[in-house]
């Protein structure tokens, strides 16, 4: 689809790009994918389990992505309530505004995206951190560019904040349009278009990811809140980058990003895919075991986790206490499902 991009006086944004056959695949295997999720029959202690796990992935990249320094089990421990040890407060508060953020996208899901929306997730994101002093909840009234930390060097100078208003308003009305696109390259250009614009002081790309999101959700494609977006670009965080640069140096055209984008996406539901089939054949397991409810709750955790210490089984397994959840993986242990490593006083636990 070709058009004029972000063109002074336009009532809408007009996006440009085309669908490539790379593109069209990843496009089926997403559908694909997406009907195999919603025709399976989870348990919920599995659906639970792999909606922390995933809530804590999500919310870590997110915000590793921007310069936080929390690992992943550090952003565990703080959704569950807790305060790792020699964590900065600031990270801390960014993972906890990015939860309320994303409670605020699943309340607004079945809404249709406005400009108040998207300033009220920003506000969330930032309330009480880095740039939430810096007019939460307005757009920007400056300039500001963006900088490669390696070199220094100006990257990208975004649009004056005087046509910020203008070029939202074209970009939300462009959101609400009916369309025939194919929801998920309505989300990658969501995101991509956001981030171009840089409407805020700060949070640009973390309200940009979450706002991706709220167009996967209200079209149907939430794939049971099982995937992670930020995922995919941490673990290459300079091929994001060349990805979204590649639109500008290609006179505005996404399509190399949406290639990237789409691409992204269903790696990431492949990896949903395998989970959940390991999910079908955990349960099959604890069903013909006998297992109770706490210790299919950990049989799930250490297949979601891969390997776990009795504080990670302590914070997933609700009010149990930790010699009743000892008992518990003594007999897992004993019926063969589960292995141990390391020394008696830091045991690590994972499925046989």
């Amino acid at each position: 689809m070709k058009g004029g991009g972000l063109l002074a006086g336009m009532e809408m944004y007009f996006p440009s790009f085309r669908i490539t056959a790379a593109m069209a695949s990843d496009l089926s295997k997403i559908d694909q994918a997406k009907g195999f999720l919603e025709g399976l029959d989870l348990s919920v202690e599995w659906v639970q389990q792999e909606e922390v796990r995933i809530l804590a992935v999500e919310a870590h990249a997110s915000t590793h992505i921007e310069g936080s320094q929390l690992t992943l089990d550090e952003a565990e421990q703080v959704l569950a309530g807790l305060s790792p040890e020699h964590s900065s407060p600031d990270d801390v508060r960014e993972l906890i505004n990015w939860r309320q953020a994303f409670d605020f996208v699943k309340q607004q899901a079945s809404l249709p995206v406005t400009a108040e929306m998207i300033l009220e997730i920003l506000r969330l994101l930032v309330d009480g951190v880095r740039g939430g002093s810096a007019g939460p909840g307005e757009y920007r009234n400056r300039q500001n560019y963006i900088v490669d930390q390696a070199t220094d060097q100006v990257v990208y100078t975004p649009p004056p904040p005087g046509e910020v208003e203008g070029l939202m308003e074209q970009f939300v009305r462009w959101l609400q349009a009916p369309s025939k696109l194919h929801p998920v390259i309505i989300s990658g250009i969501a995101q991509f278009q956001l981030v171009h614009i840089h409407p805020f002081r700060d949070g640009n790309g973390r309200a940009s990811r979450l706002l991706s999101t709220l167009c996967l959700y209200r079209a149907g494609y939430d794939f049971r809140r099982m995937f992670t977006l930020s995922e995919y670009y941490d673990r290459d965080r300079a091929a994001f980058y060349r990805a979204i640069q590649g639109v500008r140096d290609s006179g505005m055209d996404l399509t190399g990003w949406l290639e990237y984008f789409v691409r992204g996406l269903a790696v990431q539901l492949f990896e949903v895919k395998r989970r959940s089939e390991d999910g079908l054949r955990a349960d099959a397991m604890a069903r013909a075991h006998g297992l109770n409810q706490r210790q299919r709750q950990i049989l799930f955790l250490l297949l979601v986790q891969g390997t776990a210490g009795i504080q990670q089984v302590e914070r997933r397994a609700g009010s149990a206490n930790r010699r009743t959840l000892q008992r518990d993986l003594a007999c897992l242990v004993e019926l063969g499902l589960v292995t141990t490593s390391g020394a008696t006083s830091s045991l690590r636990y994972r499925l046989v």
